[in-house]
């Protein structure tokens, strides 16, 4: 099995109605995966951040190997996804995968 875990920073132009907008939009998107796409075990993005956060939302994805990994990472379910919904409102995003 695969982690793989991203958080994401919203751009800070964004109001907070549009950051909560956007962070819904990305965590219907995401989980709306979940089925779709072949060795994707778990998804769940988490969008309640603590104010002691220093990033506004976290994927939490579970694979059942780097190559499902890699699979996802280029399913156009995914790219769907990603191109119209996470990608334009990012600032800043850090990724770990690792094995389980």
């Amino acid at each position: 099995m695969v982690k793989h875990v991203i958080l994401w920073q919203l751009k800070d132009e964004l109001s907070v109605e549009e950051k909560a907008a956007v962070k819904a939009g990305i965590k219907e998107g995401l989980e709306s995966l979940s089925g779709k796409i072949p060795g994707l075990v778990d998804i769940h993005v988490n969008i309640d951040a603590l104010p002691s956060s220093n990033a506004d939302l976290m994927l939490d994805t579970t694979f059942e190997s780097a190559e499902a990994l890699k699979g996802y990472s280029t399913h156009p379910a995914h790219v769907a996804v990603a191109n119209s919904k996470v990608r334009p409102y990012y600032k800043n995003r850090v990724c770990l995968d690792y094995e389980v």
